[in-house]
């Protein structure tokens, strides 16, 4: 293949690429997916021809979630998020592409009449900047277009003010991120700052389920620099390892792989492109409180590290803080550990501060009590009333 310039306007490349594949069918952009059919029943056909994916995210979400679908496109993620939240759920999709925006919007009355309740709604945006609400923006240059460096200078304090007072997606209001084969798209400078507004937008307890297509090598600049390989999502992707990084760089945990494509999707000079849905949690942050609580990892490994670096061996009582203590009882890690409760609680109010930099062994009289001496009178009989024995 012949080198390219690596300098390309991937956002135009991007743009451009939608905008066509809004107005008629692109099948190069599609993976091929199964979807639930009784989902797609109240989608009209327009949507699911021109839905461009490589992946369903949407079998992770909840009754009542509010929902953000990050490049909602045409809204079949959306519309299928809206019946899986039910009506007591909200759905917000963001997209920045004019022609798949009017797609999505122009069928929500007439899903809602479908389901017998309207749940979506669809904003325009960055997905690396979520506070951004580009259509308020366009309101506002509409009545003051930007001639001359005084008024950009302005435009950039109007931004900051609509990101202020305004914002698209407010800090802490979505109970679960997703997307489809999307994040691949954004610049590779823009993707710390993505992960970012992901963590930001999630309230605590929150989590993600994002569908994407990674690399197994890592994708030479001359591929970067091909348009039609980024816009078709291929030399955009992250290394499949790096992707999973980022995530836990941006403060997530529990990150797993849910599903991972054997077969590569595509080859491109040898390198293989796959798609693979992970799942990341956010609420690991806080202080660490000394409470007498410990862990037991129930296996099946010898040992196990969790992404603050505490180290569990199989069996072994460890002692951890009360965040983590009930952190590990949640998903993604619920029935992996045994909790060990103190016989004599510490309140809150009274707890001192746990070190969580190292991993230590709970000795069982710290749970205990050191003064605990109680000896308990054997059992009538070991076998129950039906003669069942313990």
């Amino acid at each position: 293949m012949d080198k390219v310039n690596p300098r390309i306007d991937t956002d135009l490349a991007v743009r451009e690429r939608y905008t066509g594949a809004a107005r008629a069918v692109e099948p190069a952009l599609c993976c091929p997916v199964r979807y639930d059919p009784r989902l797609l029943d109240v989608i009209p056909r327009e949507i699911l021809e021109r839905d461009y994916g490589c992946g369903d995210p949407t079998p992770y979400l909840r009754r009542g979630d509010t929902v953000l679908d990050l490049g909602s496109g045409g809204g079949k993620a959306c519309y299928i998020a809206a019946q899986l939240v039910g009506p007591e759920g909200s759905v917000i999709g963001v997209d920045c592409n004019r022609e798949m925006l009017a797609l999505a919007r122009r069928h929500r009355e007439a899903v809602a009449e479908r389901l017998g309740y309207a749940n979506v709604s669809f904003r325009c945006g960055l997905i690396q900047d979520l506070r951004l609400d580009l259509e308020a923006l366009e309101e506002e240059l509409a009545r003051g277009p930007v001639r001359d460096r005084e008024g950009w200078l302005a435009l950039r304090s109007l931004e900051e003010r609509l990101r202020r007072e305004r914002p698209l997606v407010p800090d802490g209001s979505v109970d679960c991120v997703i997307s489809n084969c999307v994040l691949n798209l954004v610049r590779k400078d823009d993707r710390v700052r993505l992960f970012s507004e992901i963590f930001r937008v999630l309230r605590r307890g929150g989590r993600v389920a994002i569908s994407d297509i990674v690399a197994d090598e890592d994708v030479p600049e001359h591929l970067q620099g091909d348009p039609e390989l980024w816009s078709g999502c291929i030399s955009g992707a992250h290394r499949e390892d790096l992707f999973l990084e980022a995530l836990e760089q941006a403060g997530f945990h529990g990150i797993r792989t849910a599903s991972r494509q054997r077969e590569p999707w595509q080859v491109v000079e040898g390198i293989e492109f796959r798609s693979i849905t992970v799942l990341a949690y956010k609420g690991k942050q806080g202080p660490c409180l000394e409470r007498k609580q410990a862990v037991i990892y129930r296996g099946p490994f010898r040992k196990v590290e969790d992404d603050d670096g505490h180290v569990f061996i199989r069996g072994e009582r460890v002692a951890v803080c009360d965040k983590t203590f009930h952190l590990l009882q949640r998903e993604p890690y619920a029935g992996l550990f045994e909790a060990v409760e103190p016989r004599v609680e510490v309140p809150l109010e009274e707890a001192r501060a746990f070190d969580c930099r190292r991993s230590t062994r709970r000795h069982p009289r710290e749970t205990k009590g050191l003064d605990y001496r109680e000896t308990t009178d054997p059992p009538e009989s070991a076998c129950g009333p039906d003669g069942a024995c313990c």
